[in-house]
C-alpha cells in the first residue's frame, strides 16, 4: 500500500494587510486592499475585478467624450475642491487642522511643573530637534510623548510658560506670534501676542 506524499502549497498573501485573500475583507481596510486584489488575486472577489471593469469602461468612455470638445474633458475629469474631503469611517468629514501651537501648565505632586508644548509639528519643526532645543534652553528634561488624543507633544520639566513662548518665536521665525497660545485653569487664553 503506497502512501502518498503531502506536498507543501504555496499560500498567497495581500500584499496591503498581509492576510490571504479570502481574508481581506474582515482585515483592517478592505477598501485599501481592492486594487492588489483586482490585479494579484482576481478569482478571490470575482464581483470586485467586475466593478472594477465597469468603472474602468466608464471611465474611458468619459474621456471619449470629453476629449472631442478639448477643454471641457480637463474640466469634467476634475472635481471641485470642496467636493474632494477626506472622509473617516462611519462618513464623518476630517476639517483640516488649523495651524496653532498651545503651551500650557500642568502642575504634579503640588510643587513640580510640566510645561507641555502642542502643535510645533504643523508648523513643520521636528518634534525631536525642538525638544532638545527646549531642554538646552531651560536646563532641564525635555522630551517627545503621546498626549491624550494620541498626538506627539513636548514636555518640559519645569514651569517655563511665557519663557517657552518667547524662546519659540525667537528660536523659530516660521512661527508668527499670533500662532501661540497660552491655556492658564483649562482655558485658552489670548494669543500669546497679546498677553
Amino acid at each position: 500500500m503506497a502512501h502518498d506524499k503531502l506536498q507543501p502549497q504555496t499560500v498567497l498573501y495581500c500584499g496591503v494587510c498581509g492576510l490571504p485573500p479570502e481574508f481581506c475583507e474582515f482585515g483592517p481596510d478592505f477598501e485599501k486592499c481592492k486594487p492588489w486584489l483586482i490585479k494579484n488575486a482576481p478569482g478571490a472577489y470575482p464581483e470586485l475585478t467586475k466593478k472594477a471593469a465597469d468603472e474602468a469602461e466608464a471611465k474611458l468612455g468619459d474621456l471619449r467624450l470629453g476629449g472631442e470638445d478639448g477643454a471641457d474633458g480637463e474640466a469634467s475629469t476634475s472635481k471641485p475642491e470642496d467636493e474632494i474631503v477626506k472622509k473617516l469611517p462611519g462618513g464623518k468629514v476630517k476639517r483640516k487642522e488649523k495651524q496653532e501651537i498651545l503651551v500650557e501648565k500642568a502642575t504634579r505632586n503640588k510643587r513640580k511643573a510640566i510645561t507641555t508644548v502642542k502643535g510645533m509639528e504643523l508648523f513643520g519643526v521636528k518634534l525631536g530637534d525642538a525638544s532638545k532645543k527646549f531642554g538646552k534652553k531651560f536646563a532641564s528634561g525635555s522630551s517627545v510623548v503621546k498626549g491624550p488624543t494620541e498626538k506627539e507633544q513636548i514636555d518640559v520639566q519645569g514651569d517655563f510658560l511665557y519663557d517657552i513662548c518667547e524662546f519659540i518665536t525667537e528660536t523659530w521665525k516660521e512661527i508668527p506670534e499670533s500662532a501661540i497660545y497660552v491655556m492658564e485653569d483649562g482655558k485658552r487664553k489670548v494669543p500669546y501676542a497679546d498677553a
